[in-house]
């Protein structure tokens, strides 16, 4: 699971993701979005 920040609201699984709100999905799907700019990895603080 990685952290995404989203760029674009989506939903995902049935659940609504907004746009600059952080949330953990699976890698593989944080990989695409980031490569396709729907999301950025999200900074650990």
């Amino acid at each position: 699971m990685i952290k995404v920040k989203m760029n674009v609201q989506t939903a995902y699984h049935g659940e609504l993701l907004r746009a600059g709100k952080v949330y953990e999905i699976d890698e593989t799907i944080a990989k695409r979005w980031i490569a396709s700019k729907i999301a950025a990895k999200a900074e650990d603080k």
